[in-house]
């Protein structure tokens, strides 16, 4: 049955004392089920395992973590457990800027607290309403980038996407994928073709979901049936999302997205990038500089509780990989679409 409104992939319950609440995606596509995260450990393990996943969603679930990471503390203990809890979070995962941005404005936060009066309960109060409003702002951008993107959707025509970048990937509707819903309540007809993005399927287990959820014709390719679909004019363009961009329009996204931007390129079709200005990253210049996680090797020798490698052969397991600007046809943000991809450019939208 198709649900036009899937549920909230992250969301807060309760007040001050509150937890966190989330879809434990290592169960999709075959089991839904919320979790509740009532310690910052839990939330850590979460973003680390995966269980909350996508950059912007990794903000906001860090945010609320830090609400949850300075419970029962007193009014002498806030600044040092708000720092602290920054600190261990920050660790989780290294790519998604997005998890440090929102840190910081976890940690400028409590620093305008010394302004107001010396009351724990007040000044936790408004650590949540701060993250509240990172969770809220998300939404809003979400529903943005979609309008802005929409009109790029080629009516009639084919949309390749890479990994998830949708509502399981943000407090709202996505990135890559709100681009997709907005052009669907536009009455434009098309076919989304979303590439399985192994090792973890991300993909094949949660693009494919959330796209059935909303009644949007999807089929699911292997990675390597890429270039196949577009030699054979299935694809009219490829739309993905990104953990980071560099202030010359370097990407970083799920292994793989290089891969298919080359063969965009190679075939012609205009490849996008859909993301919120919250993931530009001007201190690096380039995306040499964008720190890459490397994953436990398991996931690539034991995927989902299967040996499918001899036992004892070495892996390399890089989470990302980072699409230079040249290949990017335009990166779509909540304020406009930034084209030709230029740091000029760039430094102008964010202006």
């Amino acid at each position: 049955m198709v649900k036009m409104n899937p549920p909230r992939t992250i969301g807060w319950v309760g007040d001050i004392d509150g937890f966190l609440r989330i879809i434990d995606q290592t169960l999709l596509p075959t089991e839904f089920r919320y979790i509740d995260l009532h310690t910052v450990e839990q939330v850590w393990e979460a973003i680390k395992m995966l269980r909350v996943r996508g950059a912007p969603a990794i903000g906001v679930a860090a945010a609320y973590g830090v609400v949850i990471g300075v419970a029962g503390l007193e009014l002498d203990e806030l600044h040092n457990g708000v720092d602290k809890a920054c600190d261990y979070l920050a660790t989780s995962r290294p790519t998604a800027v997005n998890l440090f941005w929102a840190l910081d404005r976890m940690r400028q936060a409590i620093r305008m607290l010394w302004r107001l009066p010396p009351i724990a309960s007040r000044w936790r109060k408004m650590l949540l309403s701060e993250a509240k409003a990172i969770d809220a702002e998300d939404r809003a951008m979400c529903r943005a980038i979609g309008k802005h993107g929409a009109e790029l959707i080629p009516n009639g025509g084919g949309v390749l996407t890479h990994c998830n970048a949708g509502s399981l990937a943000t407090a709202g509707s996505g990135t890559a994928l709100a681009v997709i819903y907005a052009a669907k309540t536009l009455r434009k007809r098309f076919k989304v073709f979303a590439d399985e993005t192994r090792p973890l399927l991300q993909g094949a287990r949660l693009t494919a979901w959330e796209l059935a959820q909303r009644g949007i014709d999807v089929t699911v390719i292997c990675d390597n049936m890429a270039a196949q679909v577009m030699k054979e004019g299935k694809i009219g363009l490829v739309v993905v999302g990104a953990d980071r961009i560099a202030a010359n329009g370097d990407a970083a996204n799920k292994i793989g997205t290089y891969g298919v931007a080359l063969l965009a390129k190679a075939h012609g079709i205009p490849f996008y990038v859909a993301a919120p200005s919250s993931t530009f990253d001007l201190s690096l210049a380039t995306g040499d500089a964008i720190p890459i996680e490397q994953r436990d090797p398991r996931e690539v020798t034991d995927g989902f509780g299967k040996q499918t490698a001899p036992t004892g052969v070495k892996v390399y397991n890089p989470a990302f990989d980072v699409t230079p600007a040249r290949f990017i046809a335009g990166i779509i943000t909540e304020k406009g679409i930034v084209r030709p991809v230029t740091s000029k450019n760039i430094q102008n939208m964010l202006a």
